[in-house]
C-alpha cells in the first residue's frame, strides 16, 4: 500500500519564504491528515468543513512564525486541535477550557464520520466494528482517539499526539491506554449487538433505547456484556485494536473541500468559480502566495480517482489538468488538519522525511516523502533507489496468486560473518539464527537471501523492536514475502482464539511499532553489496534466521498456496515486492551509517 504523501521540511521552509507553489503543495498535501483528525473528533459533526478551513488558514497566516520547518507537523497538528477546542467553546459558553463537550447542534447523521471511513475505505468486518465503535465514546475521548487512531495508522508519532494534547509523553501514554480501553469496550458493545438474535436479557436492555451510539448508554451495556457469558463469547475473537488499525488509509478529502480550502486560501479562484460551491467558513488570511494551484483546480477539475476502494489500504487521488503549464501532475491527497493560531509547539520533532534527490535543479521545491512513502520527485533515468520504502500494507486475497518475479543477476555467492547460533533441532530453521540481544550477521555479495521470523510470544510479550540494516554499501531490496502466512493470520485448526503467529489468549499478543510493516514467516531480500543485520530485541521476545537462497528457491515458496494439511501453516500465496529497478521498495530501519547502537536506527530508510 502507499501511504498518503506528506510533503518534507524543504518544501515548508521555502512555503514559509514565500514560494506560492510550494505553499500550494502544503496545503494540499497536509489537508487530509487535517481531514481525518477534525472529522473523526467532531464525529462528523456540520462544523467539519469550516473548522478544517478556518485551521488551515491559521496555519498558513502562522507559517512565518515557525521557527523550525522540521516541526511543522506537530505544530499543525495542535493547532487541528486547538480549532476543534474552540468551535466546542464558542457553542458552549462557560465549559472548561480543555473540554469537548457536547455542541448544541447534533451532528449530520449522513455525514456521521464513522459512515464515511467505512464507505470510502471499503471497511469490513473487525474494522468495520472498530469505526463503529468510535461513536460510543464521548467528544474528549473522541479527540484523543482522532490522534491515536492515526499513529496507530502510521501517520503521527507518539510525541506529536502528546504535543498536540499538550501532555507529556508519559501522561499522553496514561491517556491513551484508558481511552483504548474504553474503545475496546465500545467493540465488545458493538459486536453483542449486531448479533442476531440478541441474548434475552440485552435484548430488555436495550428496549428503552433510541438507538443513538453514546457514553451513556454504552456504560450501561457495556455492564451487561461483561457479565454475560452469551455476549462475552460473541466478541472472543476481537484481536487487538492496533493490528487492525496498522496501516490503515487516510478517509479521502472530499474534491469539493480541497477546492474550498485552496480556493478561499488565496482567493485566487475566486474569479474562477470552477469548484462549484463557496467555503462556508470566512477567510480573513493574508496567505498571498497561495494561488498557483489554487486557481489551476478552480479551473481544471478532471477527476477524483478512488485507488482501492475494496481495499483498507485506499486512497484517494485527485488529477488535474492544465495545458501548456509545469506542475504537479497530481494532488496528494492527504487527511485533512483543522488549523489554530498557536505558537510552535515544544514538541520533540518526528523522524524527519528523507528528500529524494533530483539531478536537476528546480525553482520549486518537491515534496520529500515521508514515513513509508514512495518519492514522486522526478529524476532522470527512472527511479531514484530508496525512494520507495516499506510501508504498513494490507495483506492480499489468501488465493492471489503473486505476480511475476523480476530477474536480478546472482553472481559473487553470498557470504555470511557475524555473532549467530548453530541451527539446532526444533529451532525455527534456517542457516544462520540469531536468537539473542546483539546477534548480527553480515552478509555480502550478490544474490537473494531469506529472513525467517519466530514472534516468541509465549517466552515475553509485547511491542517488537524491529531489527535494524545497518552499513550498506551497494542496494538491498525487499522483493518478496512468503511462508504461506503473515504472521498476523489465523493458525488454521486453533480453537482458542483470536490465535495468531504474533500471540494467543492465554500468552497475550506482541505488536509492532506504529508505521512499521507487518512481517510474513520468510522475508526475501536481493543484495548486491554488503549490509548488516542485527536482533536488538528488549522486552518483547523475537528469533530470526538468515539463509542464502537461489531465485528459484523464492519462487517456489511464494508460489506454494493454501495447504488443508493445518501443520503446515500455510494459509496463503505469497506476495511479490520486487519491480525490477530501483524502484523496488527497500526495508524499513535500512541505513548507510554504522551507529555504536544500531537501536537508534530510524524506521524511515535513507539510503538514496
Amino acid at each position: 500500500m502507499e501511504m498518503q504523501q506528506q510533503p518534507g521540511p524543504e518544501v515548508v521552509a521555502a512555503a514559509r519564504a514565500g514560494d506560492g507553489p510550494a505553499l500550494d503543495l502544503l496545503v494540499a498535501g497536509y489537508l487530509p491528515l487535517v481531514y481525518n483528525i477534525v472529522g473523526r473528533a467532531m464525529d462528523g459533526h456540520a462544523d467539519v468543513d469550516d473548522v478544517v478551513q478556518e485551521t488551515m488558514m491559521r496555519a498558513v497566516d502562522a507559517l512565518p512564525t515557525l521557527r523550525d520547518p522540521e516541526r511543522f507537523r506537530p505544530w499543525l497538528v495542535a493547532i487541528a486541535v486547538r480549532q476543534v477546542r474552540d468551535r466546542w467553546r464558542a457553542r458552549r459558553p462557560g465549559e472548561l477550557v480543555g473540554g469537548l463537550d457536547a455542541a448544541g447542534e447534533a451532528a449530520d447523521p449522513g455525514a456521521d464520520f464513522a459512515d464515511l471511513a467505512i464507505l470510502r475505505l471499503g471497511l469490513s468486518g473487525q474494522r468495520r466494528e472498530a469505526a463503529e465503535a468510535t461513536r460510543w465514546l464521548d467528544d474528549e475521548e473522541r479527540e484523543l482517539i482522532s490522534l491515536w487512531w492515526l499513529e496507530a495508522a502510521g501517520e503521527l508519532t507518539r510525541a506529536e499526539l502528546a504535543a498536540a494534547c499538550g501532555l507529556s509523553p508519559q501522561h499522553a501514554a496514561v491517556r491513551v491506554q484508558r481511552v483504548k480501553a474504553r474503545l475496546e469496550t465500545a467493540r465488545a458493545v458493538v459486536r453483542a449487538l449486531l448479533i442476531r438474535p440478541r441474548c434475552e436479557e440485552l435484548a430488555g436492555l436495550t428496549t428503552p433505547w433510541d438507538g443513538r451510539p453514546g457514553a451513556l448508554w454504552r456504560k450501561r451495556l457495556a455492564r451487561h456484556v461483561r457479565d454475560c457469558p452469551t455476549c462475552l463469547m460473541r466478541g472472543a475473537d476481537l484481536i487487538p485494536v492496533e493490528g487492525l488499525l496498522a496501516g490503515l488509509a487516510l478517509v479521502p478529502v472530499p474534491a469539493v473541500l480541497t477546492g474550498a480550502v485552496l480556493a478561499g486560501a488565496g482567493g485566487g479562484a475566486a474569479g474562477h468559480g470552477g469548484v462549484g460551491v463557496a467555503a462556508k467558513g470566512s477567510f480573513k488570511g493574508s496567505a498571498k502566495g497561495l494561488g498557483w494551484l489554487a486557481r489551476r483546480l478552480a479551473a481544471k477539475p478532471v477527476a477524483v480517482v478512488a485507488a482501492g476502494a475494496v481495499a483498507v489500504g485506499a486512497s484517494t487521488a485527485v488529477a488535474y489538468a492544465w495545458p501548456g503549464e509545469a506542475g504537479p501532475s497530481a494532488v496528494p491527497q492527504v487527511a485533512g488538519v483543522t488549523a489554530a493560531e498557536v505558537p510552535p509547539v515544544s514538541a520533540s520533532p518526528s523522524p524527519s522525511p528523507s528528500p529524494s534527490p533530483s539531478p536537476t535543479p528546480s525553482p520549486s521545491p518537491t515534496p520529500s516523502p515521508s514515513k513509508g512513502r514512495p518519492s514522486t520527485s522526478p529524476s532522470v533515468g527512472g527511479p531514484v533507489y530508496g525512494g520507495t520504502v516499506d510501508a504498513p500494507d494490507t495483506a492480499p486475497a489468501v488465493t492471489a496468486l503473486p505476480r511475476a518475479l523480476p530477474v536480478r543477476p546472482e553472481g559473487t555467492p553470498l557470504s555470511v560473518t557475524g555473532k549467530w547460533e548453530e541451527p539446532f533441532k526444533g529451532s525455527l530453521g534456517g542457516r544462520y539464527l540469531m536468537f539473542y540481544r546483539g546477534d548480527h550477521v553480515t552478509i555480502t555479495g550478490q544474490g537473494y537471501f531469506q529472513v525467517r521470523w519466530e514472534v516468541a510470544y509465549f517466552n515475553r510479550t509485547g511491542e517488537l523492536r524491529m531489527p535494524p540494516w545497518t552499513g550498506l554499501k551497494g542496494k538491498l531490496f525487499h522483493v518478496a514475502s512468503g511462508g504461506g502466512r503473515r504472521m498476523s493470520d489465523t493458525v488454521p485448526g486453533a480453537t482458542d482464539l483470536p490465535h495468531t503467529w504474533m500471540g494467543r489468549p492465554d500468552k497475550g499478543y506482541d505488536t509492532i511499532p506504529a508505521g512499521a510493516q507487518q512481517m510474513w514467516q520468510n522475508e526475501f531480500y536481493y543484495l548486491d553489496g554488503t549490509v548488516t543485520l542485527y536482533n536488538i530485541e528488549r522486552g518483547a521476545d523475537y528469533n530470526l534466521s538468515v539463509t542464502p537462497v537461489t531465485r528459484t528457491q523464492v519462487l517456489a515458496d511464494i508460489n506454494t498456496g493454501p495447504s488443508t494439511n493445518t501443520a503446515l501453516g500455510r494459509v496463503r500465496y505469497g506476495l511479490v515486492r520486487d519491480t525490477g529497478g530501483d524502484g523496488a521498495p527497500v526495508p524499513q530501519y535500512l541505513t548507510r551509517t554504522e551507529p555504536s547502537d544500531p537501536a537508534t536506527v530510524a524506521q524511515q530508510s535513507t539510503v538514496g
